[in-house]
Formats: C-alpha cells, sequence, structure tokens
C-alpha cells in the first residue's frame, strides 16, 4: 500500500470522531513514531510503499483511536520540556500547563545555590521532577507518589533520561510529617472537582487515571491544605512552595495559603491567560 492511500483511509476511518486537524496531526505523529518520516518528508513520500508490518501498526492505532485512547498511550510515550517520557494508564499524560510551572520554578531558581533540596509530591510519571533535576544537575530532587505502578514509571523515566531521583510511595493525606528539610517543594495534585466531569473528554474520562485528577465537590482544596501544612514544617526557611491550581479557585488558594502562614503569594497565568500556577514563601 502507498503511503498516500494509507492516509486516505487513516482520515476517512476517524471521520466524526474528530475533527480534521486533530486527525491529521494523529497521522503525522504516527509517521514519526512509525516510520521516522517528518511532517514535511511525510508530503514527499507518499507515493513510497509501506510495508505490512507498519500498516498493521498504523491498523492497531487506528483501532485504539476509534475508541478515543490518547495517542500518548497508544505510542507509550510523550514529550515533556524538551525529554521524552514513558506514559502508561497509571501515569497522568503531561500537559503544557505542567510544562510553564516547571519553567517557573527554573526561572526563579537560576540565581539560587544550585546544592537545592526539591520534593515534587504527586510525581506520577516523574515529568516535574526530573525535568528539575536535568535542568539542576547538583540539586537533590525527591518524588512521592501513593501509586506503586506509577512509581516504578517514573523511575523508569529518571533511568531513560539520565538523573537520579529518590522515589517513595506515600499517602500524602495520611502522612503528618516528612522526614527531610526542602528548599523548594512542588506540586501539581488532584485538584478537578467531581462537578467538572460533564466538561471533560472521554479521552481523559476513560483512561486517564482518575485518582490523580479529581477531587470532592465539597473540599477541593484537601491536597492543597495538607501539603502546604506540611511544608510549613518541611520547608527550610526562606524556601518555595509552587503549585498547578484549578482556574477556578485561584482565590480561594491564595486565601488558604495566607491563613496557613505563608508569604510572598503569587498567581501566575498560563497560555490560555487563566490562573494556573502559585507560589508562596516560608518566611
Amino acid at each position: 500500500m502507498k503511503l498516500s492511500q494509507l492516509k486516505i483511509n487513516f482520515t476517512t476511518a476517524l471521520q466524526g470522531v474528530y475533527d480534521k486537524e486533530e486527525v491529521h496531526c494523529f497521522f503525522y505523529i504516527l509517521c514519526d513514531f512509525f516510520l521516522q518520516y517528518s511532517r514535511f518528508e511525510v508530503s514527499m513520500a507518499l507515493d513510497t510503499t509501506v510495508s505490512a508490518k507498519n500498516i498493521t501498526a498504523f491498523d492497531m492505532a487506528l483501532l485504539r483511536l476509534k475508541k478515543q485512547e490518547p495517542i500518548q498511550y497508544i505510542l507509550g510515550c510523550t514529550a515533556f520540556y524538551g525529554l521524552t517520557f514513558k506514559v502508561n494508564e497509571h501515569t497522568l499524560i503531561p500537559r503544557p500547563e505542567t510544562e510553564e510551572l516547571v519553567d517557573w520554578v527554573l526561572s526563579n531558581l537560576h540565581d539560587q545555590d544550585s546544592m537545592l533540596d526539591i520534593l515534587d509530591i504527586g510525581t506520577g510519571s516523574g515529568c516535574i521532577a526530573i525535568s528539575l533535576a536535568k535542568n539542576i544537575p547538583t540539586a537533590r530532587v525527591s518524588g512521592l507518589d501513593i501509586s506503586e505502578k506509577a512509581l516504578e514509571v517514573a523511575q523508569e523515566n529518571a533511568v531513560k533520561n539520565q538523573v537520579l531521583i529518590s522515589f517513595c510511595e506515600k499517602d500524602i493525606l495520611e502522612t503528618t510529617a516528612l522526614k527531610n528539610k526542602y528548599d523548594v517543594m512542588v506540586s501539581n495534585p488532584p485538584y478537578v472537582r467531581q462537578l467538572e466531569k460533564k466538561a471533560m473528554n472521554a479521552n481523559v474520562l476513560d483512561y486517564e487515571p482518575g485518582v490523580a485528577l479529581f477531587v470532592p465537590n465539597e473540599d477541593p482544596l484537601l491536597f492543597y491544605r495538607k501539603i502546604a501544612q506540611l511544608a510549613m514544617v518541611s520547608l527550610q526557611t526562606k524556601g518555595w512552595l509552587y503549585f498547578e491550581i484549578n482556574e477556578y479557585l485561584s482565590k480561594e488558594m491564595d486565601v488558604l495559603l495566607k491563613d496557613i502562614g505563608f508569604a510572598n503569594i503569587e498567581i501566575k497565568k498560563d497560555f490560555r491567560e487563566v490562573p494556573r500556577m502559585i507560589k508562596c514563601q516560608k518566611l
């Protein structure tokens, strides 16, 4: 089969499931993954014959895409902050907003002593912890998560990206104290209220781990409250706490952190111009 015919078959099969631009994006991603063709190279190779093995790979991916499975899970990996990370059903798929959180942390640490102790709570695939460790090679970085399976993926990602991270399985809501002192703590905890489910796509609801996404409507800040309380004890003086937050709860987050005793609170908008990150300092 020619690549041109494969493209026609692929786009026809996904009509009505995704919009046209998204279907084309999927096709080019798969061409890059299976055929090692860039988007430009695809246009130059439409008359090339695709092997039976690669046709089968496209067909298998197509079946999973029809069920709205995220393409990152189909490929088993995704890009984040210039690195490649393994992802599967035990880990959230890293988002561009979280890249902005990492970038914010790094930009604020550029003039500080690089011998830092950093803790990532709810590390998942390890994308935050590993990206920080990769860009601050002398820092001592740790990651906590409730999921043993997620931590296995995080450890694989640390090895793949050639950084040393200390990972630990821990339910942060049941944690009474952290064993070390830290200069920086960062977390992208569960923050999607149950009432927000109706606005979410099936590819998230049906495939990504709910334990890493959802919080009860009646107490949506429970993870933030617990982590901030632990941070007030476990941060070094003048240490910083960073969170990714629910865009609808930024004012509530500001009040929460003030009540716990943090200072120098700053809320930052993401590329969509919604409040997505917050930082605060222990004085």
